[in-house]
């Protein structure tokens, strides 16, 4: 009897974790679809929300829409794939910082922990200066600038096939540093490219192409669900790994397996987008606070309310008469927020 109690108290308990998380996902789900539409009809060109609206059904089901062909070209060909491009990296960033945060159980963790982002930079200031180039040299440099930088970590991190996360962490730092150093000269020695390499090295959306929306989503949502399947052992790990270990997780593959796809979601969002900070730091503690420290919620939640906060702040970047790079708007809105959240104890240890 008293088994059967605790089958039903974990059944019950399971249920309702399932119903918050696709109320939660639902309703993130439609405020991204709303700050999507919105931001669709901001440009020079003013466009209903109905035509973006039709212009997207029409595309998506194959149909025909009566919006002027200037209409069409404009949603179709510069709009929406930046909004589905800003989607998928605050998507990535978020879902990243979600999981280092566990990872490290630091507050301060965020997806450039472990020297992605700063990998990323030195290889795309390099292809920048590169008098050698071919079209898709930033991003391909980028991209793997930020997995050499995070593996390399990680190979200085382990000892004897363990890998102590206060290593990890200083690795990380140190690597950070270094790279930062790297980038520094470079840039001294940019000349008429630096321009260029300080407008990347801000972070930007401009020139989005349906082709690196489906690069990006090819990798990103692959390794999200990869990420999902392991939520319930990343709430095991903040036990310590001497508890997890106990209750059957295998602590150091899991581990090496979060630490990875990880890296590869945010080396992914940084190769095409630049560095956006923020994103993976303060979205996660906002909807800590909201839906709790479990990650089978969290995570999901934190990487659909990170699509809207970049699309949105993106929004921003490109309503004015000069198009700003967003990574300085999310700074803007991120560091007063989370400075707001320090100061009234609510930035918690997960």
């Amino acid at each position: 009897m008293q088994q059967i109690l605790i089958y039903c108290k974990h059944g019950c308990k399971t249920m309702n974790t399932r119903v918050r998380t696709g109320a939660w996902v639902l309703g993130l789900l439609c405020a991204l679809v709303a700050v999507a539409l919105g931001s669709a009809t901001i440009g020079p060109v003013a466009i209903g929300v109905g035509s973006v609206a039709d212009i997207a059904l029409a595309a998506l089901l194959d149909g025909t829409t009566d919006a002027p062909a200037g209409h069409r070209t404009i949603v179709m060909s510069i709009r929406l794939p930046r909004i589905v491009l800003g989607a998928l990296v605050g998507f990535a960033l978020a879902s990243a910082g979600t999981v280092m945060q566990g990872f490290f159980r630091n507050p301060m963790a965020d997806p450039s922990i472990v020297g992605v982002s700063a990998g990323a930079a030195t290889g795309a200031v390099a292809a920048i200066l590169a008098p050698i180039a071919f079209p898709v040299a930033l991003p391909v440099a980028a991209f793997v600038g930020a997995l050499l930088a995070g593996f390399g970590v990680y190979v200085l991190a382990s000892e004897g096939g363990r890998t102590p996360v206060g290593t990890l962490l200083l690795a990380g730092v140190a690597i950070q540093t270094f790279l930062g150093a790297v980038v520094s000269f470079m840039l001294v020695q940019a000349g008429r490219d630096l321009r260029e390499a300080i407008y990347w090295l801000m972070g930007h959306l401009q020139h989005s192409t349906w082709t690196e929306a489906g690069i990006v989503a090819a990798v990103v949502v692959p390794g999200f669900l990869g990420l999902l399947v392991y939520a319930r052992d990343l709430n095991v790990l903040l036990l310590g790994e001497e508890d997890a270990h106990s209750l059957g997780i295998e602590v150091e593959r899991t581990k090496r397996l979060l630490l990875g796809v990880s890296s590869l979601l945010t080396a992914a969002a940084v190769a095409v987008a630049g560095v956006i900070g923020f994103v993976g730091l303060v979205v996660p503690h906002v909807m800590r606070l909201l839906v709790g420290p479990d990650h089978r919620i969290l995570l999901p939640t934190s990487a659909l309310a990170g699509a809207a906060f970049l699309v949105a702040t993106d929004t921003v970047a490109r309503a004015g008469t000069a198009e700003l790079p967003v990574g300085i708007v999310t700074a803007a809105v991120g560091a007063p927020f989370f400075l707001y959240l320090l100061r009234n104890r609510e930035v918690r240890t997960p």
